[in-house]
């Protein structure tokens, strides 16, 4: 097997580097995060930090990199305190790594792309329109890692949208079925394809060894 230690890596190109490390922690969620400024300026990005932080109350956490450059996306949610999660699917997989461009605040990705908004009824944030699974999320708090300068956003579900023939009868929902993607590395996209479901877990009968 190839083998970096750790001043091994610190000494790669940095692009070779930055693909290396985002790749091997293994697929990532794909999302499309909606969210719109006070002064009505919209913005959708791509992002693949999502993570789940918990079902009761229902939060996600979300990673930002340094805000030593603008980041729209953090700045309309601190703004408003509400923004959009997007699954990504198939058909839009290239309208989707687009939005990763550095556009300047005043231009609506949206426009730059073949994604459409949508918006549901008494919401002002964008959604995108064609997503299988939509959430409306609410800033809840954040903290910064000291250790790189990012930022580990949490927000708590309001709402959720997913297409009804995704959902099973104990609630799984298939996101096979839906065709969503997710993200290896920083620019690969990945299909998902479900193996198998299997039950809780629960100890095999075994002897305690003696110590």
């Amino acid at each position: 097997m190839k083998t970096f230690d750790l001043n091994e890596i610190h000494q790669l190109e940095h692009i070779y580097k930055i693909n290396l490390i985002n790749s091997v922690t293994g697929v990532k969620s794909a999302n499309l995060i909606g969210s719109i400024s006070n002064s009505g300026m919209v913005n959708v990005a791509v992002f693949s930090s999502v993570v789940h932080m918990g079902s009761a109350p229902p939060l996600l956490g979300m990673l930002f990199r340094p805000t030593t450059v603008a980041r729209n996306t953090y700045d309309n949610i601190k703004d408003n305190g509400y923004y959009t999660l997007n699954h990504i699917h198939q058909h839009n997989i290239a309208d989707a790594h687009h939005t990763s461009a550095k556009y300047p605040f005043d231009v609506n990705e949206f426009e730059m792309t073949e994604l459409e908004e949508e918006y549901k009824p008494g919401c002002a944030i964008p959604f995108v329109a064609g997503s299988p699974v939509q959430l409306l999320m609410k800033y809840k708090n954040e903290y910064p890692i000291k250790e790189n300068g990012t930022i580990l956003l949490v927000g708590e579900i309001q709402k959720l949208y997913v297409q009804e023939d995704l959902i099973h009868s104990d609630g799984f929902v298939d996101l096979a079925k839906a065709n969503v993607v997710g993200i290896n590395g920083l620019d690969g996209y990945v299909k998902t394809t479900l193996i198998e479901r299997l039950p809780y877990q629960r100890p095999k009968e075994y002897t305690a060894s003696n110590s």
